[in-house]
């Protein structure tokens, strides 16, 4: 190869790391210089056991004084030293041409120009000489599988040669050293020698008679360096197994071919990692056995460096499994050898005090060494010779385990917590597992060691589980120990705690936050630490009225995390706290419920007052902190919302359901006497529109046919509604709608195409009839759709004298109050019961309208029945009911005369279209001439005035659009028209504010008469006749007039005023 080629192959990849020239290379050059003086005539190359005494002194002078002189992290310069003298040893010499490029591009090339001819021998006593058995095995694993194959046949070849004692222990160091050995952890040393040596080819040069290995070309598909170590290592203990007589070194040369043979063989099913007690417990005798060692390597090693150690031995990796008959020439080896010096060696292991790392890893091995055997003659199909080896070797296991099994158990574990804590400190395999011991061991919390070690590694205890070990542990302590420095402990450990918490994702706070439900519910850790409990509730509002008082999407991560942290340390008062302020906070009940829809742990139930019936924490809360304390209707509004939004929070997770609701809110409040009674009805409502997520509506849970009952009997109150005491409870006449239409869902949601007609449902249903059939009778016609065909609707007998009534849909009931001539004031509730009733009703009345007397008649009955139902109307009922009166007036069958009370002259108008708002608003007119009647004015209590005149003017006010609309479709301008009806209707109106004999109704009436009097307004300057300025004139003095008669002073004075600037305008 030209010089040129060679620089080119060696610079570029040659890492310049561990080759650069420095201190401690040139205190090593002038080492290995001396040792080549003393050696002389001979050369370094030739240097063999004998003459290391002597020649080696310089070298280990040198190393020492490295050490002192220049020390580095982890004695790297050890590596550094034998990775030189190793890589010395298998590149070649360079070509004399190389010292011209060699010290620029080759970063190799300076540093062995400093280190003379070596041979393995110097390498292998320099690596026993530095006690570092790891490094050399990092080191051949770096190198390419035959390549390391072969530098491990040079080790066994220094082995064989006049071995010592020392030689053994290197040997059997070596060997443990690889099968402790984990591929991936090298460093830059490592790598960089491997690197070295792949590039150059991994030549070896001759030496001691040795052929070099072929040239190895490295390539992607390499085998691991490890491949075939195995069988070498048996064929090494097989040659020197006769220079093995101390029992420590037997103790170890067994050890390792036994675990050999356990990794080679594997355990069989189940196989794998001990539990972490036990791993603790193993790793804590290791560390004793060494402490108490004086002759280990690790007794003068500090506890982590111990315990890195120990962990290092008991997690080891599958090496590559031998072949069949190496594996049994294994089995065959360990079988003879513990023959030949098994009762030597039993002996010694039996007594406790004489046991030593060694002999404990014996014990140990042998122990897992016979499950593998069962496993192999289970799985092995052995034959019948390799059968019998195997059985013999069980046997002989099973003689030594079985007298010195007691010395296992005698073993010092006191080390245990402080084993733990160093594993956790140091991150080492199985931290994560000694987190968790870590964290629920009672006996170990709480000390100074215990506190430290959380708080210097809290990182490691972000997990839901390891939280929720760690307040187990704390509540435990807490609950037992009250002094200062206890409590300054747990002040610690809860700051150390709420930390890791904090860092949690969502989902892991909610798992944190459903553990802590169910160990302490809902009052959490509060109830058992004081230091929690201590400043919490001031922590609480702070943190709260500040999340109020900045409500924004922006902010909603930020409070959350906030309201997490509260939650965890009480979850009740922070709940409790939020929905107070949700209610009371004008605006915040959305962003509040937002924030509480981010924990679904607290939908967690309860059963400490009922453990038959469980209730969710969070409408218990909502019960004591906001329910019976609601003091507006704003309140209410926004209790009712912020509800909602618990149920339906779009994309969230629902916190409670429709049911549970129901369940706590508006079953035990269906009673009329109840506080809540209308907030609850509300609550019904809103709960009713949500839809059922499954294929059976969730109201069929929530005790439906007494739903109905107790909302029946509510709406039979209402039949005596303006007759009850006054200071007894009852819903308003505005929530009389609302019943009615839950009522409506109701019968939708159970009706029979709803429900199969079980037994169970039609016993229900006959149930709920029986118990309605003592209530009013236009009850029983509202649950028409629920009863379908299976009972008849139920009316009074003089119904069917003025209706057409079918037999097998109706029958007919007698009761006192409808005597004769009450059929009309049935027809008319039962127009109030449904739109599809009402037409049913007006399709079916039966009026003669050739006969006269019939048809007054009927007028005269249809003015007095409308008397009679309209004071108990809701506002919906009263709509209904428009309509008829309405319909009755354009089919003619109503008559209802126009008087001219209120007309000065004949007007000459085309008055035909608004024949029937007139008629109307007559009609309302006479309603009160009668209502107000002397016979009358005593039937209704004051306040029943204000309802009759509120649905009077939601009439006139409805007629008053009718008016306008009218007036828009018809086809010629009819300006005057409009006006004279509005003329009337404020006549008409004025005539019933007159006649009220109770105040308080003013303000309905005032409202209405200047919405009249704004309409008039409008269309008397659409008048574009030529003697428009005329007809208002003479108009404005008309209305003057009458309200000049209005005896009540606030309305008279109101109005007068309009009116004024009615003329005013009019002149302009």
């Amino acid at each position: 190869m030209e010089a040129a080629e060679r620089g080119a192959e060696r610079g570029p990849g040659c890492p310049a790391g561990p080759w650069a020239v420095g201190e401690e290379t040139a205190i090593l050059h002038g080492g290995f210089l001396l040792a080549a003086r003393l050696l002389q005539p001979r050369p370094l190359r030739e240097l063999r056991k004998a003459d290391w005494p002597r020649a080696g002194v310089p070298i280990t002078d040198a190393l020492r004084e490295i050490g002192e002189r220049c020390p580095s992290p982890l004695g790297l310069w050890k590596k550094e030293a034998v990775a030189i003298v190793w890589a010395k040893i298998l590149l070649p010499a360079p070509p004399a041409a190389a010292l011209e490029w060699g010290w620029k591009d080759d970063g190799f090339f300076s540093v062995a120009a400093m280190i003379p001819d070596v041979n393995h021998t110097a390498l292998f006593e320099l690596v026993k000489a530095l006690g570092a058995p790891r490094l050399l095995v990092q080191l051949l694993l770096a190198l390419p599988a035959p390549l390391c194959r072969a530098q491990l046949e040079s080790l066994l070849e220094y082995i064989s040669s006049d071995t010592s004692p020392a030689d053994v222990r290197f040997f059997l160091d070596v060997w443990w050293e690889v099968m402790k050995h984990r591929e991936g952890g090298e460093d830059a040393t490592v790598a960089a020698f491997g690197a070295l040596i792949h590039q150059h080819g991994g030549e070896a040069s001759p030496e001691d008679g040795l052929q070099p290995p072929k040239r190895f070309k490295g390539d992607p598909g390499t085998p691991p360096a490890a491949s075939g170590v195995p069988v070498l290592l048996l064929k090494g203990l097989k040659q020197i197994q006769g220079s093995i007589t101390q029992p420590r070194l037997r103790c170890y040369a067994l050890a390792n071919l036994a675990e050999l043979l356990c990794l080679s063989t594997g355990q069989g099913p189940g196989h794998g990692p001990l539990p972490v007690t036990e791993h603790l417990a193993k790793l804590s005798a290791m560390v004793s056995l060494w402490s108490s060692d004086t002759d280990s390597q690790y007794h003068p090693c500090g506890l982590p460096e111990k315990v890195r150690e120990a962990e290092r031995s008991v997690s080891l990796l599958s090496v590559t499994k031998p072949s069949r008959e190496e594996l049994l020439g294994g089995l065959d080896l360990l079988c003879s050898l513990l023959q030949a010096w098994g009762e030597e060696l039993q002996d010694s292991l039996r007594g406790s005090e004489e046991l030593c790392f060694e002999s404990y890893r014996l014990l140990d091995t042998l122990s897992t060494l016979g499950k593998s055997l069962d496993f192999l003659l289970e799985t092995g199909d052995l034959g019948e010779g390799e059968t019998r080896l195997v059985l013999e070797l069980t046997q002989l296991t099973r003689n030594i385990f079985r007298d010195t099994r007691a010395v296992l158990k005698d073993l010092d574990t006191s080390l245990v917590s402080s084993v733990a804590m160093a594993i956790i400190a140091q991150r080492l395999d199985r931290h994560v597992d000694v987190c968790s011991v870590f964290a629920s061991e009672k006996t170990w919390a709480f000390s100074k060691a215990w506190v430290e070690c959380l708080v210097e590694n809290k990182a490691l205890f972000q997990s839901p589980e390891l939280v929720l070990k760690l307040l187990e542990t704390l509540v435990n302590f807490a609950t037992s120990h009250h002094d200062k420095e206890s409590r300054e402990l747990q002040m610690q450990v809860t700051q150390a705690i709420v930390e890791c918490y904090t860092e949690l994702s969502l989902s892991d706070k909610n798992k944190v936050i459903s553990g802590v439900l169910v160990s302490w519910g809902g009052p959490g850790l509060s109830q058992n630490i004081q230091v929690v409990r201590e400043g919490f509730q001031e922590d609480l509002n702070v943190t709260l009225n500040q999340i109020t008082k900045s409500v924004s999407d922006e902010g909603l991560t930020r409070a959350v995390a906030s309201v997490a942290r509260l939650t965890l340390l009480s979850p009740e008062a922070t709940v409790k706290q939020v929905c107070h302020l949700a209610v009371i906070n004008l605006g915040a009940h959305h962003f509040l419920a937002q924030i509480l829809c981010s924990f679904p742990a607290l939908s967690f139930l309860e059963s400490h007052k009922d453990p038959g019936r469980p209730c969710s924490l969070l409408l218990r809360c909502l019960e004591e902190a906001v329910w019976g304390k609601l003091s507006t209707a704003r309140e209410e509004e926004q209790f009712l919302q912020f509800l909602a939004f618990l149920m339906q929070p779009g994309s969230a997770t629902p916190l409670v359901s429709p049911v549970e609701v129901t369940k706590a809110f508006v079953l035990p409040c269906l009673k009329s006497d109840s506080p809540q009674i209308e907030l609850s009805l509300q609550i019904l409502s809103k709960v009713l529109g949500i839809p059922s997520c499954s294929e059976e509506h969730w109201i069929k849970s929530c005790h439906p046919f007494p739903l109905l009952l107790s909302l029946c009997k509510l709406l039979d109150g209402y039949t005596k509604y303006w007759h009850q005491p006054r200071e007894q409870l009852f819903p308003s006449l505005e929530s009389k709608d609302l019943i009615l239409n839950i009522l409506c869902q109701l019968c939708e949601l159970l009706g029979p195409e709803t429900v199969p007609s079980s037994e169970l449902w039609v016993q229900s249903l006959a149930w709920l009839h029986r118990k309605v059939a003592s209530l009013d009778w236009t009850v029983g016609l509202r649950l028409k759709k629920l009863y379908g065909d299976h009972f008849k609707n139920e009316v009074p007998a003089t119904l069917f004298e003025i209706c057409r009534l079918p037999e097998d849909e109706w029958t007919s009931q007698s009761w006192p109050a409808y005597g004769p001539g009450s059929g009309l004031l049935a027809w008319m509730e039962c127009c109030c019961v449904s739109p599809a009733l009402r037409d049913t009703m007006l399709a079916l009345l039966s009026v003669n309208v050739d006969d006269p007397e019939e048809v007054n008649l009927f007028s005269k009955g249809f003015l007095v029945a409308l008397v009679q139902v309209l004071p108990w109307c809701s506002h919906g009922e009263w709509k209904r009911l428009a309509p008829v009166v309405e319909q009755l007036l354009q089919r003619q069958v109503l008559h209802v005369p126009y008087t001219l009370e209120y007309v000065q002259h004949m007007p000459l108008l085309n008055l035909r279209p608004f024949a029937c708002h007139l008629q109307l608003s007559v009609l309302f007119l006479r309603a009160f001439q009668l209502l107000c009647s002397c016979s009358c004015s005593t039937w209704l209590p004051p306040e029943a005035w204000l309802h009759v005149v509120q649905l009077y003017c939601a009439s006139l006010t409805d007629l008053l659009a009718s008016v306008k609309a009218t007036a828009g479709a018809a086809p010629q301008p009819c300006a005057q028209e409009v006006s004279f009806v509005c003329i009337q209707l404020f006549c008409h109106l004025l005539h019933v504010a007159a006649m009220l004999p109770a105040g308080g109704c003013e303000e309905p009436l005032l409202v209405l008469a200047l919405e009249v009097l704004s309409q008039y307004e409008v269309s008397s300057k659409a008048d574009a006749s030529p003697c428009a300025a005329l007809h208002r004139a003479n108009e404005g003095h008309f209305l003057r007039s009458v309200t000049d008669n209005v005896g009540h002073e606030e309305l008279r004075s109101t109005l007068l005023q309009k009116l004024s600037k009615l003329g005013t305008c009019s002149e302009h």
